[in-house]
């Protein structure tokens, strides 16, 4: 790549890091291509881009970005993995591979220029999708008025009871 080539490229990162929701940062040593090529794969399901980039230049995309906050991992053969929209998908699927492929090495990942070790990937990996988790907040939100609406619509019913046997009460004993 020439200089030009260079800067280009390094925009065109530094505008996906800038759109991105978190990032991965994984070590493929000692996978093969058919591997790499598997790990793409499942990746891109999920909406999450995989890119093998020199340190230099992810590091000179990655400033002024979130991903700015991972820099000092920047060390050795190393992938990122960047996600635009569903930030626990990535997690699952590079956990899941990290299982099957022991030269798959999660090193470190990045949510909203925070930095998250192994363990919070790992925790992020065992949450719902994100649309088990906003029909549970629906389901959650819509309980607290279906309950109040109950407790007003028994209070009602009650007071209709009690009106019912009083108005039978007064008829018996007019009778």
């Amino acid at each position: 790549m020439n200089r030009k080539e260079k800067e280009l490229f390094i925009s065109g990162m530094k505008d996906r890091l800038q759109r991105a929701q978190a990032t991965f940062l994984i070590d493929y040593q000692g996978l093969n291509v058919d591997s790499m090529n598997r790990i793409r794969r499942e990746l891109r399901k999920g909406g999450t881009e995989l890119h093998v980039i020199k340190n230099r230049l992810i590091s000179l995309a990655s400033a002024g970005t979130d991903s700015a906050s991972i820099q000092d991992h920047f060390i050795g053969p190393c992938a990122l993995a960047v996600t635009y929209d569903n930030i626990a998908a990535p997690a699952k699927v590079l956990i899941e591979l990290s299982k099957e492929f022991k030269n798959l090495d999660i090193k470190v990942g990045q949510m909203a220029g925070k930095p998250i070790d192994l363990d919070a990937i790992k925790r992020l990996a065992e949450l719902p999708g994100r649309d088990i988790l906003l029909s549970q907040l629906l389901s959650t939100m819509q309980a607290v008025p279906s309950s109040l609406v109950r407790v007003l619509n028994g209070a009602t019913i009650n007071l209709l009871n009690i009106l019912k046997a009083i108005g039978n009460e007064k008829t018996e004993a007019g009778a």
